[in-house]
């Protein structure tokens, strides 16, 4: 018997939305790993998440809408009270006569439709239900009440309780305590934390200005400022972070590192807390880390190859060392992640030194440093190799100490993983040989380094085609130019050198205008092999590049992120903002 899910993957085929091996691949996963169509479709990109529930629509029976441009009014969306719409992700979006428009999410929670029966049974309306994306839902339910419209509500009202009460709090600890304590105060950094989450955003900024503060999230690597707060009412907001972080209220000389878990929608979420004094008051930075979702796979990412054969070749190695180079915000941790997953099986052990906890790692042995009391990642690396690892990985090699107990590990029968801070792949080898490592350790045990930077990736709801300037066009002939032949027939089966075609987003509201949604790696990996290694040993700085080149399939990063361009994956003007070092 055929399940909806069945239905609607033979719809999807039938539709011509999926090919016959897509509709293979799907129907394989799904008895082997018992997700179903939908969560396979949605993690492989493979269907557009609009299409696939206005396919689901029609196997349900059900109208299909798109809420992303739909504007609601305030008398309507109020129909269901604004709890009640979360809790069951159910909205009203329409009302004609008695005859009311409901959006769902979910055709098979039934407790949704009771609900809204309950609701509508007291004023005798009529229903006519359309099934909505999760995506176009939150855009339509951010209509009860906008950001701005929630900051303003909670700032009048903690202007109205300062007016009330002036003169106590500004010399009281224990009142200015209650103010932290205080309701506004409160649901400022509550909306604050929410949207951020909501925002994808992967940082949050909390600053001082002259006259005001701002609060300003990175989403997508980019900081852009959200909110402006009255300068009255920024301590108290700070006050009310160190709170939640557990950190000291009336220590405002010297930084201060926390942390916070809250859940948001449903889901828990981790904010690393940063405080640090600035002239006259303190700045908050807190990092978003959703310990809920898993680490993304190398394809996932972006990893194409040749480079993504190095990696899998060179893990299955029961020694030496991989690391992976960036500055800081590159994704050099995820990166990582996804390699100890393509490693997690039962018969290793697995054991990691972070600063912070990204993921977390059904399996694996994670933990967290922490240099105040003496837990570095010399200190902890000490204590790993008594704990009969298989693989370690290290968040970052900084200093001396570190990297020659990295090169011990890797010598003495483990795969060592971690990162460094260098421009490219290349500028790895000089980097450890100033750390004092010798070169015949450092040939030894070193196999594959990876350089990456992050591109935001073109949104696909608003992706054309764009025209650019002649002389990028010769920039991009001429780098792809170095490429061999062969090895660019590999990425590029239809390159053509005359009809090169460039792509933007124009802007639209599923990525907030930007006309960029998501993040791909851009990326290079040097596989140190045997005549590498040679020279690595024998004469290392006369090790060049060329050398590299001549001794297996290369392509630099930025030939990388040009071939991600003219795949429509990137900009050039992304590539020039991360190749800019």
């Amino acid at each position: 018997m055929l399940t909806r899910q069945d239905e609607l993957l033979d719809k999807l085929y039938r539709d011509g939305l999926i090919s016959d091996q897509q509709f293979s691949e799907i129907k394989l996963s799904m008895a082997s790993s018992g997700q179903n169509a939908e969560e396979l479709l949605l993690a492989k990109e493979i269907v557009d998440p609009e299409k696939l529930v206005e396919a689901k629509a029609a196997v349900y029976g059900l109208a299909y809408l798109n809420l992303s441009n739909k504007k609601i009014g305030e008398e309507v969306i109020n129909l269901f009270p604004v709890e009640v719409a979360d809790n069951y992700k159910i909205i009203c979006i329409d009302k004609e006569g008695a005859t009311i428009s409901v959006g769902i999410t979910d055709p098979d929670n039934f407790k949704a439709f009771e609900a809204v029966n309950f609701l509508v049974k007291k004023q005798g309306l009529q229903v006519k239900y359309y099934l909505v994306s999760k995506n176009s839902f939150q855009q339509a339910y951010k209509q009860y009440k906008n950001f701005s419209k929630e900051i303003s509500e909670a700032v009048q009202a903690k202007e109205e309780e300062e007016q009330a009460d002036s003169t106590e709090r500004a010399e009281d600890k224990e009142k200015f305590e209650e103010v932290v304590e205080s309701a506004p105060v409160a649901k400022i950094v509550s909306v604050v934390i929410r949207h951020a989450v909501e925002g994808g955003a992967s940082d949050i900024h909390i600053e001082p200005l002259n006259k005001e503060a701002r609060v300003r999230y990175r989403i997508d690597g980019v900081l852009k400022t959200t909110l402006i707060l009255p300068k009255n009412i920024y301590r108290a907001v700070v006050a009310r972070i160190k709170v939640l972080a557990n950190l000291k209220l009336d220590e405002t000389r010297i930084p201060q590192d926390g942390r916070i878990r809250q859940v948001v929608n449903g889901k828990e979420v981790d904010f690393r807390v940063s405080i640090l004094p600035v002239i006259g008051e303190e700045k908050v930075v807190m990092r978003v880390l959703d310990v809920t979702k898993g680490a993304p796979t190398l394809e996932d990412l972006g990893f194409s190859e040749p480079g993504l054969g190095v990696i899998k070749k060179n893990i299955q190695k029961t020694n030496k060392m991989l690391l992976v180079t960036g500055p800081t915000g590159s994704g050099k941790s995820t990166t990582l992640y996804s390699i100890l997953n393509m490693v997690n099986k039962e018969g290793v052990n697995i054991s990691t030194l972070e600063d912070p906890v990204e993921y977390f790692l059904p399996g694996v042995n994670q933990s967290q440093i922490k240099p105040e009391i003496g837990y570095t990642f010399a200190a902890g690396l000490r204590s790993f190799l008594r704990q009969d690892p298989d693989i370690i990985m290290v968040g970052e090699i900084r200093d001396m100490e570190t990297a020659e107990l990295a090169i011990h590990a890797s010598l003495t029968g483990h795969l060592v993983l971690s990162t460094m801070h260098t421009n490219d792949a290349f500028g790895a080898i000089p980097r450890l040989l100033d750390m004092k490592v010798e070169p015949f350790l450092l040939g030894s045990t070193l196999n594959t380094v990876v350089a990456q930077r992050l591109a935001r990736k073109i949104c696909r709801y608003c992706k054309i085609e764009e025209e650019l300037p002649p002389e990028v066009w010769d920039e991009v002939r001429q780098e792809l130019g170095k490429i061999p032949k062969e090895l660019l027939a590999k990425r590029m089966p239809d390159y053509n050198p005359d009809k090169l075609h460039f792509y933007k987003g124009k802007g639209c509201p599923r990525c907030g205008n930007t006309g960029y949604a998501g993040r791909v790696a851009v990326v290079e990996v040097i596989d140190v092999n045997d005549p590498i290694r040679d020279i690595v040993i024998e004469r290392p700085t006369a090790l060049k590049l060329e050398d590299i080149k001549a001794s297996q399939e290369f392509i630099s990063i930025k030939q990388d992120g040009i071939i991600k361009v003219l795949q429509g994956a990137t900009t050039m003007e992304e590539v020039f903002r991360v190749m800019r070092d």
